[in-house]
């Protein structure tokens, strides 16, 4: 128990004690890993935050964090544990919003900071949710479709205490899809007795799925270089791109810069990197993919090596793969004029920090590839209301919100003379600080 101030000479009283609470190992700044990133970005917004700042904590410790024991029954007969994770970063603004994903590789200080970048994601293109993301720890590689199911159902029953269509809605992220989804929604529907649509967003279009959301976040990337582009007086068409990545958002967004008039001269995938000075046949490409798995053993195409793909010489680098790909150890070798974060968290604080003294404009994640969840948003509002819209209204409604949300931000950098990523995080940690600001706290 504190003591009460004692009086000093004079009669004045001191002031009170600060309390302060040592932050655990996983939240300390110093921590590293996805987590300890996201905690130097939020340090670097929050001079600008104004009397906001006093709320600034709440943007460094995640509202809800859930860890399950993931057993399934393996097909040949012996039970298997996986590790899982959800966890809700801030939910001031809406129920929380963010992707699951299967990978072998997947930590609590990576699923962290997801959500916290979907906090992020969320306010600056202004749609109601906070930030939330899920994963577990498993190489689905190694599943059969069976035990993939079974993995599937038994998280999202283990998950099922706080995810729900007004309280947390999950999306498919790395190794998960449509059908990922569809199991989800099931699973969550036979618990509660009833169908709820809502529960997830990118679900197959017959369970209602919104068109347009597949290719919602490669469109986003796509939309936002094309305005960023412009600001910089950068023709697309002509224009050399590099991808890294090439499924849904790195595909997507190369081919619709393909069909603009550019170039895709490097793509790199996990099956390895290949590279055409004049330009590679995108749509083959994606078959390719489609059929193989990876870009390996594309027709026409050299072969590099996996390092040589941040030399390539270009105008527009486009990560789409995992986070912390560019680092001090190769963002002084690239080429191009502009970074488009198609993944979340592509960039370390230290080498953003070295594109930007190369003059080189980064696009960040937070805004970038903003376009999966504003669809995601499309779909859950469909699904409420049982009434679909078409695909060119879905694009249509996207390209306006990527555009009104970009150029706010871009306003908001010229302003204060910061980079896009600090613009964005200024835009985004006000938006949710206000709200909780308006909510007080409880009780």
């Amino acid at each position: 128990m504190s003591q009460a101030p004692q009086p000093q000479a004079g009669g004045a009283t001191s002031a009170p004690a600060v309390f302060t609470q040592a932050l655990p190992s996983y939240l300390d700044p110093q921590h590293l890993g996805p987590w300890g990133i996201y905690l130097q970005q939020v340090d670097r917004v929050t001079p600008y935050l104004g009397k906001l700042a006093r709320w600034v904590d709440t943007l460094k410790r995640p509202k809800r964090t859930l860890i399950v024991d993931v057993p399934i029954h393996l097909d040949n007969g012996s039970v298997a544990h996986f590790e899982g994770y959800r966890v809700q970063h801030n939910t001031s603004r809406g129920p929380g919003k963010g992707g699951v994903r299967f990978h072998q590789d997947v930590t609590l200080s990576e699923v962290m900071a997801l959500s916290a970048w979907m906090s992020i994601k969320n306010a600056a293109v202004n749609v109601p949710y906070g930030g939330a993301k899920g994963g577990i720890r498993v190489d689905p590689r190694q599943l059969t479709q069976g035990e993939l199911e079974r993995v599937t159902r038994r998280y999202t029953s283990e998950i099922g205490i706080i995810i729900g269509p007004t309280k947390d809605i999950p999306a498919p992220d790395v190794n998960t899809n449509e059908q990922v989804m569809a199991w989800m929604m099931d699973t969550y529907s036979m618990n509660e007795g009833a169908t709820a649509t809502g529960v997830v967003t990118g679900k197959p279009v017959d369970l209602g799925g919104s068109l347009g959301r597949r290719e919602a976040t490669g469109r986003g990337v796509f939309t936002v270089g094309v305005e960023a582009a412009r600001r910089i007086g950068l023709e697309v068409a002509g224009a050399r791109v590099a991808v890294q990545g090439f499924g849904n958002v790195g595909g997507v967004a190369g081919k619709l810069f393909a069909e603009a008039g550019a170039k895709v001269v490097a793509v790199q995938d996990h099956g390895g990197t290949i590279y055409r000075e004049a330009g590679l046949d995108v749509p083959a490409l994606l078959a390719h993919v489609a059929r193989q798995g990876s870009v390996a053993g594309f027709p026409g195409a050299e072969v590099i090596a996996n390092d040589a793909f941040w030399s390539v010489p270009c105008d527009i680098l486009i990560p789409a793969a995992l986070e912390a790909q560019i680092t001090e150890a190769n963002a002084a070798r690239i080429q191009a004029r502009m970074v488009i974060e198609g993944a979340n968290g592509p960039t370390t604080p230290q080498a953003d920090d070295i594109l930007r003294e190369r003059n080189v404009l980064v696009l960040p994640d937070v805004i970038a590839n903003a376009g999966g969840v504003t669809v995601s948003y499309f779909e859950w509002v469909q699904d409420f209301s049982s009434f679909f819209w078409s695909e060119d209204e879905i694009n249509a409604r996207l390209v306006k919100i990527m555009k009104e949300a970009f150029a706010a931000v871009w306003q908001v950098a010229d302003e204060n003379k910061v980079s896009l990523r600090t613009a964005t995080f200024i835009v985004a940690c006000k938006r949710i600080l206000h709200a909780r600001d308006l909510r007080g706290l409880y009780p």
